[in-house]
């Protein structure tokens, strides 16, 4: 569920760090903090990258236990041009899980309209954990180039026990990385951080924009604090009551449809000749010059990451499969993973996006299945998506070994009375399917969907006029698309 933007820390790595002295940190040696008192701080900002503010902001750790245990987090603001005529404060964010919200917000002129950067203050925060927010590294850079390189599916149990062992020192490692914050990096103690957040902007209601994983998190505002949202679009939908397993489910047959849709629109290669190339990468798999080996599990990162986006992703992934199935070169799929994954030229990751994520997921959902059930629904998951089942018919076992239980609300998510509320469903999203986007709709009782009937993840921002002006309007003037609204992409 990522999404791709121009990242801070990639360009400008360890600069936060040096700025944290005049963003907003201070040196409590008894703060006696109370959720009162968290409510009630002042952010200190500071002018930074040029023409963004930034500051920080703490949040307890444990909202259950409140003492002096806190995080401190992230804020980039790109403020209001037109600040006589200024409408609040709009905050933003990517996916992920554990994608950056102040990259996002650094990316503002790009992922909102100039009629929005011209009313609204743009605002992104790291969530804990997240980037600049006190990140978490499970692993280092070579350990983690194993574990992502592993194959990712099995077929008999000694595959599955390799699995598992992987999983389990996965798991172990973020635990020890963690210490007694393993079991705080969920996604409902990030919407009460964003609730402290928009306390801390002095904002009346909350206005949000949410992509993917973002609308996960804009959910759980809306259910938790339902009076206090302004304008939010949740683009990309989650459907919040799927559990992990059919979460994966589904998204295999998104990618495998995206995949097909992919193949029909080129014809230069067939399904038989992707399955060769996964096949053959088992046995023997083409190594590059600097003798790394293009797995399995790469190569199926880098064609899911490239079906997110049919523009730019699509073109790509064509280059990347001449080269890999006529020329046995697999460099350029390498490189889409490596771009995926945030891997630079030299090895390293820019970020710490692929543990967060992981930490993320397991600290919202919980797996009951045991190996030997996962590997037996390896036959639905297959018959259901060829391609991209056997390899998300395994993609909960990391959270079957988490040292810590989910923190989630203790509800179903449904008939959440908001104000209006646009949810944007793209017909042939493969991360998020459209299938999310009605179930999340329902379950907003006041809520409009929005339809861009396409390809690629996501709607708005992609160049789609009718997407683009409904939520425009909305957030200027308040006023929802009509009821059942389709928008056409070009060329459909």
């Amino acid at each position: 569920m990522k999404a791709h933007w121009r990242s801070i820390t990639a360009a400008l790595l360890g600069l936060f760090v040096l700025a944290g002295s005049v963003v907003g940190y201070r040196v409590l040696t008894n703060p006696g903090w109370s959720l009162k008192k968290f409510q009630t701080q002042p952010l200190n900002w500071s002018s930074c990258y040029g023409n963004f503010d930034c500051t920080s902001f703490k949040v307890p750790v444990d909202y259950n236990a409140i003492d002096d245990r806190t995080f401190t987090l992230q804020v980039l603001r790109h403020k209001a041009i037109d600040q006589r005529n200024r409408l609040g404060a709009l905050i933003v964010n990517p996916g992920g899980p554990g994608g950056s919200g102040v990259d996002y917000a650094y990316n503002a002129d790009s992922i909102v309209s100039p009629a929005l950067i011209s009313k609204y203050d743009i605002v992104g925060f790291d969530p804990r954990g997240v980037n600049t927010s006190e990140p978490i590294r499970c692993l280092s850079d070579k350990a983690e180039d194993e574990f992502l390189a592993n194959d990712g599916q099995a077929s008999n149990m000694q595959e599955v026990r390799a699995m598992v062992a992987k999983a389990k020192n996965f798991a172990a490692s973020c635990a020890r990385a963690a210490g007694d914050r393993i079991g705080h990096y969920s996604t409902l103690e990030g919407a009460k951080d964003m609730e402290i957040l928009r306390l801390a902007l002095g904002e009346k209601k909350l206005n949000y924009l949410g992509k993917s994983y973002g609308t996960y998190l804009g959910t759980l505002y809306a259910a938790l604090y339902p009076n206090s949202i302004g304008h939010m679009v949740l683009d990309g939908a989650v459907d919040p009551n799927v559990s992990l397993k059919e979460q994966d489910l589904i998204q295999a047959q998104g990618f495998d449809q995206a995949l097909n849709d992919f193949l029909a629109s080129q014809h230069k290669f067939t399904l038989a000749d992707i399955k060769k190339l996964i096949a053959d990468a088992k046995e023997k798999p083409m190594v590059t010059t600097h003798q790394r080996s293009a797995t399995q599990a790469l190569i199926i990162t880098a064609i899911a990451a490239s079906l997110y986006d049919n523009q730019a992703g699509w073109p790509k992934l064509a280059i990347a499969l001449t080269q890999a199935i006529n020329y046995k070169n697999p460099n350029e799929l390498l490189s889409i993973a490596d771009d995926y994954y945030q891997r630079d030229s030299f090895g390293k990751y820019v970020n710490n996006e692929n543990d967060i994520s992981n930490i993320i997921t397991c600290s919202d959902w919980s797996v009951k299945d045991s190996p030997e059930q996962m590997l037996a629904d390896r036959s639905r998951f297959q018959a259901a998506a060829p391609i991209f089942g056997p390899f998300l018919n395994f993609a909960g076992l990391t959270c079957k070994y988490w040292k810590a239980a989910p923190v989630a609300l203790k509800r179903k998510l449904t008939n959440i009375k908001t104000p209006p509320i646009i949810v944007i469903g793209v017909t042939r999203d493969p991360a998020t399917p459209y299938l999310w986007s009605k179930a999340l709709a329902g379950d907003l009782t006041n809520s409009v969907l929005l339809t861009f009937d396409g390809e690629g993840h996501t709607g708005h921002g992609r160049g789609n006029s009718c997407i683009d002006s409904k939520v425009d309007a909305y957030f200027l003037t308040g006023q929802s698309p009509a009821p059942g609204l389709v928008c056409v992409a070009s060329g459909n």
